[in-house]
């Protein structure tokens, strides 16, 4: 006679449902005080860097009409129709403000944490490709200086435009920040990384939908508030993609490293 399964065995996750972590992975938690370190440390690199970045004005706007010409000659040019659709519609024009400034920076911390405290085995992994394609994104900065659209005669800064809290904007009062840190856009890239991550641990099909929806709604926002062109948010994808190659093969190495060193001991 077959025996019954255990009332205490291993059950079937429900389908649809996150896979709850299982012991192993929560004994590979990092240290949350190491974790903010990290990040308070490489955040103030990231904030230091990008601020060095050399500000030609002059070639910073001529980079933007040579995009702008090779947008015109791949039939890609729409960041003018969205800015005035987003200007000439007050509520698309100050939701996307408000949007811009704040998702940027909450949604892809929110992320952070949210596989650090209920997928701990994922965190590493995720946590160094954001890392790696946020360098990979100064190293753009640094070479290749650009002028977003706002400062472009025929585009409205919408931030000035409705008189709205934002990142930037095109008034004196924006020197504290590089303005010339549009190529690529870590706008699109760190929305990407967020749905990349959600995307591989999340099952439920009306999550991954929203996942999937952000970094579009994002690229329209980018464009609609004349902060990227976009050929900016396709930088964004491409230094997404060298991010996720190269914290790959860093953690192959380091886990090849200290494998080595327990078979030493």
């Amino acid at each position: 006679m077959p025996m019954s399964r255990s009332a205490t065995g291993p059950r079937t996750p429900r389908p649809g449902a996150e896979a709850e972590p299982a012991p192993a992975e929560a004994r590979t938690r990092p240290r949350w005080w190491a974790e903010l370190l990290l990040i308070g440390i490489c955040y103030t690199a990231y904030s230091m860097v990008r601020n060095l970045v050399p500000t030609d004005h002059a070639g910073a706007v001529a980079r933007a009409y040579e995009l702008l010409e090779a947008e015109d000659v791949l039939r890609l040019d729409i960041e003018y129709a969205l800015n005035r659709l987003f200007t000439e519609q007050s509520w698309l024009g100050v939701t996307a403000n408000y949007y811009y400034a704040t998702l940027h920076f909450a949604i892809t911390i929110g992320v952070l944490v949210w596989l650090y405290a209920r997928h701990p085995g994922h965190y590493p992994r995720f946590r160094w490709m954001l890392f790696a394609t946020t360098l990979t994104g100064l190293i753009g900065f640094w070479f290749y200086p650009l002028a977003p659209p706002r400062m472009l005669p025929g585009f409205t800064d919408t931030v000035i435009a409705f008189n709205t809290w934002g990142l930037y904007d095109s008034s004196p009062v924006a020197t504290v920040s590089n303005q010339y840190a549009a190529m690529p856009s870590l706008h699109t890239a760190w929305s990407l990384w967020c749905t990349v991550a959600i995307v591989a641990v999340v099952r439920r099909v009306w999550v991954r939908v929203l996942a999937i929806a952000y970094p579009a709604a994002t690229v329209v926002v980018i464009m609609g508030t004349a902060n990227h062109f976009i050929l900016d948010a396709a930088g964004g994808v491409a230094v997404l993609a060298a991010g996720a190659a190269v914290s790959h093969g860093a953690v192959r190495v380091v886990a090849y490293g200290w494998q080595m060193c327990r078979n030493a001991v």
